[in-house]
């Protein structure tokens, strides 16, 4: 069992000591400028850049279908790919152009809204790309002017009281 042991021992010591080379010697100039490269190309991003982030139909009756053309710009350096962009309800739909958008390359977000609500009626769409954040958002807003007879969210007076 003692000679065992030592048997073991005695290889170890082989093992961890015959390594004679310096891992400092095996560094090749190639493979560091390669690596400072990636480090460098993983840093850029393209970036999204809206001519306007927010649009204001004003005062539409309820029920007329309004759409807006967002225009953006990738303002980075590499190619701007959007994803998905998903609206805050289902009246508002959002459609783009499924393309990669080029450094200093345009695109258009075209998002439609149905007209539905009252009153003041905000929505946002959430554009999610492979920006540095990930997600951006624009918005739409309008006064929605209730159809005639159309009923109200206000609450019922009986009696004249609430």
């Amino acid at each position: 069992m003692k000679k065992s042991i030592l048997l073991l021992a005695v290889i170890a010591t082989f093992a961890f000591t015959s390594c004679k080379e310096n891992a400092a010697d095996k560094v090749d100039e190639k493979n560091v400028e390669a690596v400072v490269e990636n480090n460098t190309d993983a840093a850029k991003f393209p970036v999204i850049s809206f001519a306007e982030t927010e649009y204001d139909f004003g005062t539409i009756d309820q029920g007329t279908p309004v759409e807006h053309l967002f225009k953006f710009t990738n303002t980075g350096n590499a190619p701007l790919v959007i994803v998905d962009a998903k609206s805050s309800c289902g009246c508002t739909v959002p459609t783009w152009s499924k393309e990669h958008i080029p450094p200093g390359g345009e695109g258009e977000m075209l998002v439609k809204f149905n007209g539905s609500g009252q009153n003041q009626v905000t929505k946002t769409v959430t554009v999610t790309a492979n920006t540095e954040k990930g997600k951006e958002l624009i918005k739409i807003k309008a006064f929605v002017t209730p159809k005639a007879g159309a009923t109200s969210n206000s609450p019922i007076q009986v009696n004249g009281t609430n």
